[in-house]
């Protein structure tokens, strides 16, 4: 369709956008100046995200990747209006400006973003997958993320993040039993 054909309908081009989805992500940091890190993630989404939410920071210990110091963990809600390749792009990028490595499995990291949520949408790539395959089991994602959106489902289980936090409370279950922080 060109553009004669968007004005004859009514619409204009500069109005049309792609379409906006919920999307949910996870933020930590156990190494340099933790809060200064996550507010470099939030300044760098809020510039590719509408109607942000931003949870409550959260230390939590290092879950099966042996001594490490302590994590700060957070949750974003907004909306995106890309595809969740350009999104979890975007987050790798951003770890990357920060300085994240990745020398090993479960190393300490300046930054970890993870795309917990993208809308409705499983997706199983290449290296990506969403909804994100462990979060479910990590309160340190779901805490922040009760906070800010308790009633976002899971598509995978059909479950809202309340329902899910407190399922993983009920179960005896928590950041302790043994699932990596990644």
């Amino acid at each position: 369709m060109d553009v004669r054909d968007t004005a004859s309908q009514g619409l204009r081009p500069e109005t049309r956008s792609p379409k906006l989805v919920v999307v949910a992500i996870a933020l930590g940091s156990n190494l340099g100046d933790r809060d200064a890190l996550l507010a470099y993630v939030v300044s760098r989404l809020k510039q590719s995200l509408q109607a942000v939410r931003v949870s409550h920071v959260i230390e939590t210990d290092p879950v099966a990747v042996g001594p490490q110091p302590k994590f700060l963990n957070a949750g974003i809600v907004g909306l995106f209006g890309g595809t969740p390749r350009e999104l979890l792009d975007l987050l790798l990028d951003i770890e990357h400006e920060r300085g994240r490595e990745r020398p090993f499995p479960g190393a300490a990291r300046t930054l970890d973003v993870d795309l917990v949520l993208f809308g409705d949408r499983v997706v199983t790539e290449p290296g990506l997958q969403v909804p994100h395959p462990r979060f479910r089991e990590r309160s340190f994602v779901l805490k922040p993320l009760a906070e800010i959106a308790p009633d976002l489902v899971d598509p995978v289980t059909g479950r809202t993040v309340a329902q899910l936090l407190r399922r993983l409370g009920r179960d005896g279950r928590d950041e302790k039993d043994g699932s990596p922080h990644s």
